[in-house]
């Protein structure tokens, strides 16, 4: 009897602790820490995550930041998710590993965050990936590109809804083709994001029938003077040259290309980059034909004209290359969080990502249970012009549906038992796209 009646006590106080546990939930700050960069190589695209993701808050929860004078912490300060109001903490990492996974514990651990978003730097993303599979929270990638953040660096409590750069190859490989090109040297930044993707352009564009021509030439990020290695692209006897560069210092590789005369040896196969990088391209870049992850003039939905409505309204400027992945990302987090009661744990949350559909700013995304890695649509435009008010710069050539992009899946040979939903995933993915251009279609 008495141990009868001591179960019950044991059991009411356990009842006791999980009411009061769900009760302070509800309305307790939700406190998402945005790791992004303010003051290194890849600012430009820092600006862009956080632009693009406190849009992407705003519109999944309803929020129009017209009704608050368009002032971004008043509007924040409106957005609820799951019931629970939020907080967004900025940390600026300058794209050093280090110093991000400091500020990730910090953000965690002193500031009680319970999501992590970020960051531009593939570099700084596998190292946060760590910290928060330790500290037990979910980590949104982004736009960090590099492939190994889904592959090798996998973890269950990383999600990227931004593409990775086998994308990118996979969307130009046809138009790869059709540009008569057979040989292609590689010179490309010397670090995670820069390997990684140097393997998956030899990987997709060599089984398309190009030929690579030696190893590819790596060079630090912060190199200001490309005179060495542009004279080993010279040398190569390669008939194009693929650079993979990101930040700032586009600018001065590309410039310096011109400068070497290498664009008159080589033709140049290069990612089209952000606005404000691309208005100071070389003139002879006009006419160029490659891939793009996203221009606002490009998708045409009711979720980008409000994007782009939005951003200029709070922003004075166009959403650029990665607002829109961060704003995608904002959807998902917002999305998963509201199907789970305001619940942040993995456990809760990561049912609900896995395999999670829906629309956004480029149209049809949805995350591969196996590696959650999002399945996108990419572009393949022209070059028209440098000097376009509007940042107008491009010729939309081709929308590629994301279902004809889908990166291999990476992950190591004993997470194989991952891959039982992917599927049905992909079914259900193209038939959600192939519903939605259908609509625009006919719109």
């Amino acid at each position: 009897m008495r141990k009868s009646l001591l179960v019950l006590v044991l059991g009411v106080l356990l009842l006791l602790v999980v009411a009061g546990s769900v009760a302070a939930q509800e309305g307790e700050p939700l406190v998402i820490g945005l790791l992004t960069d303010q003051s290194g190589p890849l600012t430009i695209y820092g600006f862009e995550l956080e632009y693009g993701f406190k849009l992407g808050l705003l519109y999944a929860a309803g929020v129009n930041p017209a009704d608050y004078d368009n002032d971004m912490d008043a509007a924040l300060a409106a957005v609820t998710i799951g019931g629970r109001p939020i907080q967004v903490v900025v940390r600026d990492n300058a794209s050093v590993p280090d110093t991000a996974a400091s500020q990730a514990r910090e953000l965690i651990e002193q500031e009680g965050a319970e999501i992590l978003v970020g960051a531009p730097s593939s570099g700084v993303m596998t190292g946060v990936q760590q910290v928060a599979l330790d500290s037990d929270v979910i980590l949104f990638a982004a736009p960090a590109a590099s492939p190994a953040i889904t592959g090798a660096n996998f973890n269950v409590n990383t999600f990227r809804v931004c593409r990775n750069t086998f994308q990118d190859f996979l969307a130009f490989a046809p138009y790869a083709a059709e540009t008569g090109i057979t040989s292609m040297v590689i010179l490309a930044i010397d670090n995670d994001f820069g390997r990684a993707s140097a393997g998956a352009a030899q990987g997709t564009l060599g089984a398309g029938g190009i030929t690579f021509v030696g190893d590819p030439i790596y060079a630090p990020l912060e190199t200001t003077d490309f005179t060495p290695y542009l004279q080993q692209v010279l040398d190569s006897g390669a008939q194009a040259m693929l650079p993979i560069w990101a930040g700032d210092s586009s600018i001065t590789l590309f410039q310096q290309i011109a400068e070497l005369g290498v664009n008159q040896q080589l033709t140049i196969v290069a990612a089209f980059n952000s606005n404000d990088i691309v208005a100071l391209s070389d003139p002879s870049t006009i006419g160029n034909v490659s891939w793009i992850v996203y221009h606002y003039s490009f998708p045409q939905n009711e979720i980008n004209a409000w994007l782009t409505e939005q951003y200029q309204a709070v922003y004075s400027d166009y959403p650029d290359l990665f607002s829109e992945c961060a704003f995608a990302t904002a959807q998902a987090l917002v999305a998963s969080v509201e199907a789970t009661g305001g619940d942040t744990l993995p456990e809760a949350m990561i049912p609900q990502l896995e395999g999670l559909i829906w629309q956004g700013p480029k149209g049809t995304y949805g995350i591969r249970p196996s590696d959650h890695q999002a399945l996108v649509p990419m572009y393949i435009a022209r070059l028209t012009n440098l000097d376009s008010a509007e940042q107008n710069f491009y010729e939309l050539l081709a929308e590629v549906p994301g279902s004809q992009i889908v990166p291999p899946v990476l992950l190591a040979p004993e997470l194989a038992d991952r891959l039982t939903g992917d599927a049905d995933f992909s079914a259900a993915y193209a038939e959600a796209e192939a519903a939605a251009l259908q609509e625009a279609a006919g719109s």
